[in-house]
């Protein structure tokens, strides 16, 4: 198992009471917030598509006991959760944010939901069908070009049927996405990612961007036809500033391949560039035959960007390429020796830390990120235009036992 550092120290028996009366208090705060629609009022539930960045445990229930993924193992959720969620990080998400900021709670994994009645877990203030490691793209299309997918064979498409058949099973589905904000990923990053970590070419890699683009439009246009109203897609991060990435082609980059100032590999981000650029002209392509439809772009690449360019403005150490849990190495990456893995180790304090285990973010990389994107300038339109009554980092959100 990977250790931590300086593990925190047990609660006294009086820090432990006031934490009690204190989670009491949120709880209640948390049940009256997302039932109280005046407070926030836009929407009453999120569903998600997409893959690691906001899989809040659909992968930990698709893996067999014997081959559970990183994010079963500490130190994967010590900063929130306190223990394993499934998520890629060391607390809380993106989508998580949201949820919190709507007044909703964390939004729960699909998989899973037949002991729904055992557990009390529900979905009807959101379900997410997100998976790590899901592609845009059909598994297919990456076999024919010799291209693997090492953990899972969920694409897009297989999202999408899990919707059409949860929506089967409840009264006025149409209405229930109606009434959603649908986060439509971030999707398609691993379409290019798994090129580029088995050794394809730029070019080649690039090549799959119409692909993959026409693949999320089509799907937005599918979630139109169902009853969506308000679509929220994300663009591609800066991959370039990625400790896998920034590891992987560390011995085949010179100066001249990285940017001056972040330290990240222009040819990378740029790629991303190319991604979002095609994105969002099919975001308004689609806009055009929807216009009765919110379809949000959501700036993720900018959002990033800017706590690289400025790592100490928003609290990161000046070392914001490295990774807070791994195994060594300039960027704190080794591909054989992962977070979650015996030899791995993590930081003590991953809060400065923008990268959590050298490809997902940390939580406070997380929380700013949704911060940018609900109260700043990264979404055209303006998501707070949309929804006024947006709050920050609203503490209501319900945690539930899954």
């Amino acid at each position: 198992m990977a250790m931590c550092h300086s593990p925190p120290k047990p609660p006294s028996s009086e820090m432990a009471f006031a934490q009690t009366i204190i989670l009491l208090f949120l709880t209640t705060l948390s049940a009256w917030a997302a039932g109280t629609e005046s407070t926030f009022g836009c929407y009453e539930s999120i569903i998600s598509f997409g893959d690691s960045i906001a899989d809040t445990g659909n992968l930990l229930r698709l893996k067999p006991a014997n081959n559970q993924p990183d994010s079963a193992r500490l130190p994967y959720g010590r900063t929130f959760f306190h223990r394993p969620t499934g998520r890629f990080s060391d607390g809380r998400l993106i989508i998580d944010f949201i949820a919190e900021s709507l007044g909703l709670p964390l939004v729960q994994p699909y998989l899973g939901g037949a002991d729904a009645a055992v557990t009390a877990r529900s979905f009807d203030k959101g379900v997410n069908f997100a998976v790590a490691g899901a592609t845009a793209l059909d598994i297919s299309f990456f076999e024919e070009r010799g291209i693997y997918n090492p953990m899972t064979n969920v694409s897009l498409g297989t999202q999408l049927r899990w919707l059409k058949q949860f929506l089967a099973t409840i009264p006025e589905g149409q209405n229930f996405l109606q009434r959603s904000l649908i986060l439509m990923g971030e999707i398609g990053g691993n379409d290019y990612n798994y090129a580029l970590e088995q050794g394809k070419s730029l070019q080649v890699t690039q090549s799959f961007g119409t692909a993959v683009v026409d693949s999320i439009g089509s799907t937005i246009q599918e979630l139109i036809k169902l009853g969506a109203k308000t679509i929220l897609v994300p663009g591609n991060f800066p991959i370039g500033c990625i400790p896998v990435f920034l590891t992987q082609f560390e011995k085949f980059s010179s100066k001249k391949d990285y940017d001056s100032t972040t330290g990240c590999i222009n040819w990378l981000n740029k790629l991303s560039i190319y991604h979002n650029e095609l994105l969002q002209k099919e975001l308004t392509r689609v806009q055009k035959l929807h216009p009765h439809v919110h379809i949000i772009y959501a700036d993720y690449y900018n959002a990033t960007l800017r706590l690289y360019l400025s790592p100490t403005q928003f609290g990161f150490c000046k070392d914001t390429l490295r990774a807070c849990c791994g195994a060594g190495g300039p960027y704190n990456f080794n591909d054989l020796v992962r977070c979650g893995n015996p030899g791995a180790t993590c930081c003590n304090d991953p809060s400065i830390f923008t990268s959590w285990d050298g490809l997902h973010f940390t939580e406070a990389a997380c929380r700013l990120i949704a911060q940018g994107l609900l109260q700043g300038p990264y979404t055209t339109p303006r998501f707070k235009d949309i929804c006024p009554s947006i709050a920050i980092s609203s503490p209501a959100a319900q945690v539930y036992e899954y």
